[in-house]
């Protein structure tokens, strides 16, 4: 499976199948949300909230590809990311693009 944030994929010819996504919500157990949030106090990088968002559009891509695997594609392009929060701690993580069929 091909996976591009471009509009098209140099030598290949497709048609489109239709817009796919994935998407997850996820947040950090409450004991590291405390510890995060003292980190604020001193500065530098949410090491624990990195990872969280790592790990939420790695299943949100991944769930996206399944989307498109069930229509026969061989490839997304366009692909976007958005995120937005859901409440303190916890964020929603959407992938989204457009499955091709290779010609």
């Amino acid at each position: 499976m091909f996976l591009v944030n471009t509009d098209y994929i140099t030598g290949k010819e497709f048609e489109m199948l239709g817009l796919v996504k994935g998407s997850t919500i996820q947040s950090k157990n409450i004991g590291r949300d405390i510890t995060q949030s003292f980190k604020t106090i001193v500065g530098g990088e949410l090491k624990s909230y990195t990872e969280m968002m790592n790990e939420a559009r790695a299943l949100a891509t991944s769930r996206m590809v399944q989307e498109a695997e069930a229509l026969g594609a061989d490839a997304v392009i366009n692909i976007r990311y958005a995120s937005a929060a859901v409440m303190q701690g916890a964020a929603e993580i959407m992938a989204y693009g457009t499955a091709v069929k290779f010609k």
